[in-house]
């Protein structure tokens, strides 16, 4: 199907393609280098499901859902392409942008979600993702890229939330030094649990609606200076989406093989419980996946494979695990602010 994609859209989807090899190769590397110092797992690698939708719900395309699971360094990941097209942009999306309402679309993203073994090495997702949408008559209306990385840690080391955030900003600013302020402090916005006040981890980059003007929801626009082109947007989604692996995976080497027990896992489990929570009621991909007919195996592979919730329980106070509040909200990490406990 990508190679009978009209050119920019063609473009997009194999850049998408691209990261996924990417992604799956770094991951797989840390895999073979965690089991080569271990002598109780093996290293895991990715069952690969091809598949194809035919115009259920009105989506057509394909895509590669990627799983790893029991690894020596992950106990679950996931690296997903889609290229879909659909007659009808779902409500999720039209709540954005209530112009495009009975609009088509076309969509090419990749989307990551890992999720460690040690309690000491952080969970991470990112998504990088590009969008058309396509009026009743057949023009396109719109086009825009969205995406980002995030950091989801249990028991926080400020180094490793420097060098993710560093990874990011220096990603950023080869293209635009406006872009990490502006995108950092929408990832805090948006990685958020309302019902419980806190963020869902230290953060990263997040961004929507990027376009030749400008960025944001349709309410709330900011405008650059200059436009931008398609191939100028592009070449930051690939450097972006290739920052990941560099900002990610050492952190996950560093800690693989760090000494935890029942204390450490109990906590990790309902920390995770935080992220179920944030998927299935915020999350963005997961609405438009599920809203516009995508595949549920697909769309739900984001979840970690074990999770608790428990009541009302806190950590006890200057223990390990309450250290973590001081680094679930807003915070400068690269300017040198102190936290504060």
């Amino acid at each position: 199907m990508i190679e009978e994609l009209p050119a920019v859209r063609r473009t997009a989807a194999l850049l998408v393609a691209h990261l996924q090899e990417r992604l799956c190769a770094g991951v797989v590397g840390v895999e073979r280098a965690i089991a080569e110092r271990s002598a109780d797992r093996a290293a895991a690698d990715f069952c690969v499901d091809a598949w194809a939708s035919e115009g259920t719900h009105g989506v057509r395309g394909t895509g590669s859902t990627r799983v790893l699971a029991d690894g020596a360094a992950f106990e679950k990941g996931g690296v997903n392409t889609s290229v879909v097209t659909g007659t009808k942009l779902p409500p999720s999306v039209v709540a954005q942008r209530p112009e495009l309402a009975e609009h088509g679309f076309f969509a090419a993203g990749v989307s990551v979600v890992l999720h460690p073994r040690n309690p000491h090495a952080p969970t991470a997702h990112c998504n990088y993702r590009y969008f058309e949408a396509q009026a009743p008559d057949g023009s396109r209306s719109a086009w825009w890229f969205g995406g980002g990385s995030d950091l989801t840690p249990y028991y926080p080391n400020l180094e490793d939330v420097r060098h993710f955030h560093g990874t990011l900003r220096a990603a950023c600013d080869r293209h635009d030094p406006a872009f990490y302020p502006a995108f950092k402090a929408w990832c805090d916005r948006y990685f958020y649990l309302k019902h419980r006040g806190e963020a869902r981890g230290v953060g990263g980059i997040f961004y929507d609606y990027l376009d030749a003007a400008g960025f944001g929801e349709s309410d709330g626009r900011t405008a650059f200076e200059r436009p931008k082109s398609f191939a100028e947007i592009l070449a930051f989604m690939s450097d972006a989406g290739g920052a990941f692996v560099d900002a990610y995976l050492p952190l996950v080497e560093r800690h693989a093989l760090d000494p935890f027990g029942e204390r450490e896992r109990s906590f990790q489990l309902m920390r995770r419980g935080r992220y179920v929570e944030f998927n299935l009621i915020y999350d963005r991909g997961t609405h438009f996946g599920l809203q516009s007919g995508g595949r549920t195996e697909s769309i739900l592979m984001s979840l970690p494979p074990l999770v608790r919730w428990a009541y009302n329980e806190q950590p006890e106070p200057g223990s390990p695990e309450a250290q973590l509040a001081a680094f679930l909200r807003p915070h400068d990490w690269l300017g040198g602010e102190p936290l504060e406990r």
